[in-house]
């Protein structure tokens, strides 16, 4: 699966995507793989009220499946004008 990451959480992150290899069932299941990673995932997560998640580039929640899913996204919320 392909995890693209956007703005701040990139930065924390220090890549903008990356390909991973999970067992995780929903995005809360992969996320807390990737925060046991390293401190800097656990950095980039450490509040996901400040994170929206996208899976297959439609905007989703955190208890969402991930069965199928080809890309997950993550990124700040956006305002826009």
């Amino acid at each position: 699966m392909d995890i693209v990451y956007f703005a701040w959480v990139r930065e924390r992150i220090g890549l903008p995507r990356e390909r991973v290899e999970t067992e995780a069932v929903t995005v809360a299941d992969l996320v807390t793989e990737l925060v046991a990673r390293e401190e800097r995932y656990a950095a980039a997560f450490a509040d996901l009220s400040a994170l929206r998640v996208a899976l297959d580039q439609e905007l989703s929640e955190f208890d969402a499946p991930l069965a199928g899913v080809r890309e997950v996204a993550f990124f700040p919320p956006m305002t826009g004008g």
